[in-house]
């Protein structure tokens, strides 16, 4: 996200001016709260969290949603950007600038190859057998809410919707991810690596240590380890890759070859020969800790 240092834009920018705002932040960049466990992890009353959520939710930092809890309905607050550029000069005018956004499956990969541990889920049940991977060609995979992976890739064809006189600014896709946790391993680090049109674009290391709690969304018939994942963010542009604002590589949104012709193949890996090779797990919308599935955002001028 692209924010212009301008009066017109004080709502967001005053989001940063109070230490209680920032810590609320810090709180949901580990995991989505509600209000009382803000209150009690600020140690401040309920109604002033209230405010402050109010505040940072009108400038689209933080998106809540009301599900039942176990005294009534309790609202629950996640951290909606991963990262946010400040644009001092020079800022596009909002005319120049388009956007192209698709929400991808994740069942819906276009190729794949994996090793065992491995499997998917819907939101009802599991598709085939567990540890096997012939059923990542089962035609129902389609359908998959979740999968996971020991080593190996899945790989997705996203379409590219620019036309023919657009030429590509930023290119960023978000997912909810982390490693293949099977049974009661809880830590378990991964050397996740990323690519877009073949062009490798960097890699992180998920730390494993967010397995145990069960995930927001995810389905009571569940009860495998892996629960929920983070969300990550990665963002290609002019200057280089980033991932959740950090840069990774000096990969630039030119050396991507992004055409109006050709769609965009994205691809997620876990090396057998990684320095942490933990594997992989995508969640989408109805499991962990985010309703959402694999986003892509792209800009164009």
């Amino acid at each position: 996200m692209e924010v212009e240092v301008s009066s017109r834009n004080m709502k967001f920018l005053e989001c940063f001016s109070s230490h209680t705002r920032v810590k609320m932040i810090e709180l949901l960049s580990v995991q989505p709260m509600n209000i009382k466990s803000l209150s009690e992890a600020l140690d401040i009353k309920s109604p002033i969290v209230t405010r402050h959520i109010h505040m940072m939710e009108e400038a689209g930092i933080v998106r809540c949603e009301s599900l039942p809890g176990k005294r009534g309905m309790q609202k629950i607050c996640h951290l909606q950007l991963t990262q946010a550029m400040l644009l001092f000069r020079g800022a596009p005018a909002a005319d120049e600038s388009k956007r192209y956004l698709v929400s991808i499956p994740v069942g819906h990969y276009s190729s794949c190859q994996i090793k065992p541990t491995c499997g998917l889920a819907n939101d009802t049940q599991m598709i085939g057998m567990c540890d096997d991977p012939r059923y990542f060609a089962d035609p129902e995979h389609v359908q998959a809410k979740v999968l996971w992976f020991g080593s190996g890739y899945v790989e997705y064809r996203i379409p590219n919707y620019m036309v023919n006189n657009e030429t590509p600014e930023s290119l960023e896709i978000s997912m909810e991810i982390c490693s293949e946790t099977p049974c009661s391993v809880n830590h378990l680090p991964s050397d996740i690596a990323f690519s877009l049109n073949g062009v490798g674009i960097g890699t992180w290391t998920y730390p494993g240590d967010f397995g145990s709690t069960r995930g927001l969304y995810t389905p009571e018939w569940w009860h495998k380890n892996i629960q929920h994942g983070l969300i990550k963010t990665i963002r290609v542009n002019a200057q280089g890759s980033y991932i959740d604002g950090i840069q990774v590589s000096n990969v630039t949104i030119d050396q991507l070859m992004l055409a109006y012709d050709k769609e965009i193949l994205f691809r997620i890996s876990c090396s057998a020969t990684a320095k942490n090779c933990g594997g992989v797990t995508l969640f989408g919308k109805g499991f962990g800790n985010y309703n959402q599935d694999i986003e892509m955002t792209l800009r164009c001028h």
